[in-house]
């Protein structure tokens, strides 16, 4: 993706949210993100037509899981200095409780970074950090082979 080698060259590399713009998945699902210091939250504010069972009402299972994907890339590009976005090699997500009809934010950590492969686990929770309802740990290339 040339966009990051040219938002690093612009002084611009740690802005996340230029970063997310150009994103389509992230930018349908209106994802934002709100860097203080070191840490990066990414922000899902309610829409309707993100919910996937309207009889509790949800948030659908793939827009959890791809909130996931995204907080942990954004995480992994904030952190290193990648001029490619990372590809997922593969994501486990653990949905822990129901997403309800509220902004969900996200979280992530990355575990092991290496030259080509890092390992970076996420959360993502509404109400209260401490009660997250979906968590995942995932594999992402960051070089091509």
């Amino acid at each position: 993706m040339k966009l990051l080698a040219e938002l690093r060259a612009q002084g611009r590399g740690r802005d996340m949210a230029a970063v997310l713009a150009h994103i389509p998945y992230a930018r349908f699902l209106g994802i934002d993100v709100d860097v203080k210091g070191n840490e990066v939250t990414t922000i899902l504010p309610f829409k309707e037509d993100l919910v996937g069972n309207v009889n509790l009402p949800a948030l659908h299972g793939g827009v959890i899981g791809a909130l996931l994907e995204i907080t942990a890339v954004t995480q992994l590009l904030f952190d290193t200095s990648c001029e490619r976005l990372p590809k997922t090699i593969d994501l486990s997500v653990d949905y822990l409780r129901s997403g309800r009809p509220q902004p969900t934010y996200g979280r992530a950590i990355v575990t092991r970074h290496g030259r080509r492969v890092a390992n970076v686990r996420s959360e993502i929770w509404q109400e209260e950090r401490s009660r997250p309802i979906g968590v995942s740990h995932g594999h992402f290339l960051l070089a091509p082979l």
